[in-house]
């Protein structure tokens, strides 16, 4: 099955991807209700936040099931860090227009300018035979993890939970910078060549 473009890995990243129209959907549906300041209903924050949490899960399960049945693809190792990046965006956007401050834009720039540089530096060393040099680091898959539970609490959009939500936040914008140090690192060699 190896190979295969239409099997239950794809199935799931493409389903991801599928999930952000309806996630911003939810998110700005009615207009003006819940979108600018904290007044949504806490159904809406329940789904978005489901939504997201679902989007993570079959992040880690499409990779699971990818090697377990045998079923990976260069499909799925081109779709599913995309879908995965598309889905944080999005959602780091949403979070940008209901809290317009600089501490919860600067997290989403940092975020967004990291998986654009990685993606740009892994893609270019790819050119170069040397994809391996830049694979995905521990820290990376720390980073994602506590990425997707910092928005993940923030969507729930909870006052209580919010400055808790700001440690995760910042923990991942940290672990970002330092994963991104990481790969930069490890390109260096190529990069100084004239």
């Amino acid at each position: 099955m190896a190979g295969t473009i239409l099997n239950i890995p794809n199935i799931l990243t493409i389903a991801r991807i599928a999930l952000i129209p309806v996630f911003l959907l939810i998110a700005y549906w009615p207009p003006a209700i819940g979108v600018y300041g904290h007044e949504g209903s806490w159904t809406r924050h329940i789904i978005l936040t489901s939504l997201f949490i679902l989007a993570a899960v079959t992040d880690w399960l499409d990779g699971y099931l990818a090697r377990v049945l045998n079923q990976t693809s260069a499909f799925g190792r081109f779709l599913d860090p995309v879908a995965d990046k598309l889905m944080v965006a999005a959602a780091l956007i949403v979070l940008v227009q209901w809290q317009p401050t600089i501490s919860m834009a600067f997290a989403a720039i940092v975020i967004i300018s990291r998986e654009i540089t990685v993606s740009a530096l892994r893609e270019w060393m790819a050119e170069l035979g040397a994809r391996t040099s830049v694979a995905v680091s521990t820290v990376g898959k720390y980073k994602t993890a506590f990425q997707m539970i910092a928005i993940s609490v923030f969507l729930l959009n909870w006052k209580a939970i919010e400055p808790a939500a700001y440690i995760l936040l910042y923990t991942a914008v940290i672990l970002t910078l330092w994963s991104m140090i990481i790969y930069l690192r490890a390109a260096w060699p190529y990069l100084k060549q004239p």
